[in-house]
């Protein structure tokens, strides 16, 4: 959660600054931010990542890492849970999990997760978008707001969701191949929801690693409905994007991933997965 801070500093200070983003195109609130995070020796910019999209695709869903571990990596970010049993939303420090009957909690402290993905979310550049038709509307106005199709990107939306169409996967044995798995997902469509979308941005280049393109989650500001975003029409939405410099993984050690055939067929198999509709 962003905070504010008011402080004085001096004219010569105040030109430095200044001059530095003049130079290098960044804002003066992400500037003074890095200074401290260095300064205070906190992690900036950073994402964590449990396993890979690839372990995903060939059935590896024993989670390995708990949501009290994962969220001291981070307070933003996406992922699913132990034998593939829903929907990760983290948003502000705080872990949801979107089941396939409907229901949305809080996750527990103890919950695993197989694959997730976080990061200390902080605004590098905002904007405001007064509509999004459809999904490809939104995902091509991120893309203008994108610096490279290399690097990874966190996008936060808060706005309205004149319609949205929302997926949650369904508890499901190891071994299983993700495309089998979520062949029955549940699927839920709500209109005039106001909430928030979580999503990262992964380049082509790490599709064995990270699902690569835009991968978006979305939960309620009554936080009663979640899960993987399909589909969407929007209107007023607060887009910020957060860039990331620095990746962080946690390899399982489970026999599972060890002997996983993993790289294999993992792009295609996300394209069926993931794939959206307007």
């Amino acid at each position: 959660m962003a905070r504010h801070l008011n402080i004085r500093i001096s004219d010569g200070l105040d030109a430095a600054l200044r001059a530095r983003a003049e130079q290098t195109d960044e804002s003066v609130d992400h500037l003074v931010q890095a200074a401290l995070a260095e300064a205070f020796g906190v992690e900036q910019h950073s994402m964590f990542q449990v396993s890979t999209s690839g372990a995903l695709v060939e059935g590896v869903y024993q989670g390995c890492v708990s949501v009290a571990d994962l969220l001291r990596h981070g307070d933003f970010g996406l992922g699913t849970f132990d034998s593939l049993d829903g929907e990760m939303i983290v948003l502000d420090g705080v872990c949801f999990q979107a089941r396939s009957d409907g229901s949305v909690d809080r996750a527990s402290a103890d919950a695993l997760t197989p694959f997730a993905v976080v990061t200390t979310f902080t605004a590098d550049r905002q904007a405001r978008l007064s509509a999004a038709p459809s999904l490809s509307d939104f995902l091509a106005h991120l893309d203008g707001m994108r610096d490279s199709d290399n690097s990874f990107v966190g996008i936060r939306a808060h706005g309205t969701m004149v319609r949205i169409d929302l997926r949650a996967a369904c508890r499901t044995h190891p071994g299983v191949g993700l495309v089998e798995a979520t062949a029955h997902q549940a699927e839920h469509s709500f209109e005039q929801l106001r909430g928030t979308l979580v999503g990262f941005w992964t380049p082509p280049y790490a599709e064995s690693i990270g699902v690569a393109g835009y991968h978006l989650h979305f939960i309620s500001e009554d936080r009663q409905h979640g899960g993987h975003v399909l589909g969407l029409q929007a209107q007023e939405l607060d887009v910020e994007i957060h860039q990331v410099n620095d990746l962080h993984f946690a390899i399982p050690e489970t026999a599972a991933f060890l002997k996983a055939r993993l790289g294999h067929g993992t792009a295609a198999a996300l394209e069926i997965v993931e794939r959206a509709r307007d």
